[in-house]
């Protein structure tokens, strides 16, 4: 938006301490003038030098009381400047270090020294605010680069499928046709995926109440053929826990949860299970499994977009497209609630999601 220029904030500051200090100055010179004439007798028709007089007063008080009101305003503005532009020295940093965010340069930061107060706050919180969007920023060039390369890899394997059909005509057509569908699925769930991710980031959905218990048994439900397919047991425990949020998010957040932890329960024939209860004004679920040990160090970077804890098949139908717990992470913070994931010492993990219950 373009606007007419104006004075400056320091030109302002400048002619507002003149203007107090020359309207300060006037009325002291006011009141002492005042004061002196009352007590000066008006003599001006006698003789003029023998004693004190008004008259005398006025020759020599006029004149001197110009000139310091000169000085006052003089000063008032010189020392108003300088005065001003020390003042407004932090905001002319903020100011540039602003342009400079602007123009695409996040990573430069005010850092103002000396005590705190309101432009070292303002200073502070801006540089805050820088930092978080340049993670932001470098999040998404991130995200965006890993789901470019997620998506353009069942698109070649696609087109090489094609390329192979059309040069050998006598190719098995229905092994072409199963290859193809297998590969158009992964890829249709991996833009679903994508897209249930940037719809909890942006937490435009409709909230009601809805039982995590409930949840967890459809989840468990609809998972259990996988689970018996691997002979893995899986237990659904605990009691009513309601919460305020979109039913299905949590549904799908439930599910990546559960079958998280059956794809990654290896050796065969061990447990999951999910556990929901009521604390109070909290919300608790947690799914626990059996597997691999994990790593310390790797549990930070599960949640991160396309980050795989363990090495798996990507044959198998429920490989997934490494944004299972992203989503979960993206749907509890959507949700206002806590993600928390530690390793068990046996091995495999324990997931707990705590979010704000309702009534």
């Amino acid at each position: 938006m373009r606007r007419r220029p104006g004075p400056s904030a320091r030109l302002k500051l400048t002619l507002s301490y003149a203007g107090f200090l020359a309207v300060a100055g006037a009325l002291l010179l006011a009141v002492v003038w005042m004061y002196l004439l009352r007590y000066v007798p008006d003599n001006s028709q006698g003789l003029l030098w023998t004693s004190p007089n008004r008259y005398l007063l006025v020759r020599t008080f006029a004149p001197a009381a110009a000139v310091a009101m000169v000085f006052l305003l003089v000063f008032g503005l010189v020392g108003g400047w300088v005065l001003a532009g020390r003042m407004l020295a932090p905001l002319t940093r903020i100011t540039a270090a602003a342009r400079r965010a602007g123009n695409g340069s996040l990573s430069h930061r005010v850092r103002l020294e000396g005590r705190q107060d309101e432009f070292r706050e303002l200073a502070d919180t801006f540089d805050a605010m820088l930092g978080q969007l340049e993670s932001h920023v470098a999040e998404q060039q991130r995200f965006a680069a890993n789901a470019s390369h997620e998506l353009r890899t069942p698109l070649a394997i696609s087109r090489t499928l094609l390329d192979v059909a059309r040069k050998d005509p006598t190719r098995d057509r229905g092994e072409l046709i199963e290859r193809l569908h297998a590969v158009n699925t992964r890829a249709i769930g991996l833009t679903e995926a994508l897209l249930l991710l940037s719809r909890s980031d942006r937490g435009n959905f409709t909230r009601e109440s809805v039982d995590l218990s409930l949840i967890a048994e459809e989840a468990a439900e609809t998972l259990l053929p996988l689970a018996e397919e691997r002979e893995i047991t899986l237990d659904v425990t605990g009691g009513a826990a309601r919460a305020s949020g979109s039913s299905e998010l949590l549904l799908r957040m439930v599910t990546n949860l559960v079958q998280n932890a059956l794809v990654h329960n290896l050796p065969a024939g061990g447990t999951v299970t999910v556990h929901t209860e009521a604390h109070g004004d909290t919300s608790v679920l947690r799914v626990e499994n059996t597997g691999r040990r994990i790593p310390p160090d790797l549990v930070p970077t599960l949640t991160e977009p396309f980050q795989r804890g363990t090495e798996r098949a990507r044959t198998d139908e429920h490989a997934g497209v490494g944004l299972g717990l992203a989503i979960v992470d993206s749907v509890v913070r959507a949700h206002d609630g806590t993600l928390d994931l530690v390793p068990r010492p046996a091995g495999g993990l324990l997931v707990t999601v705590r979010l704000p219950g309702t009534p």
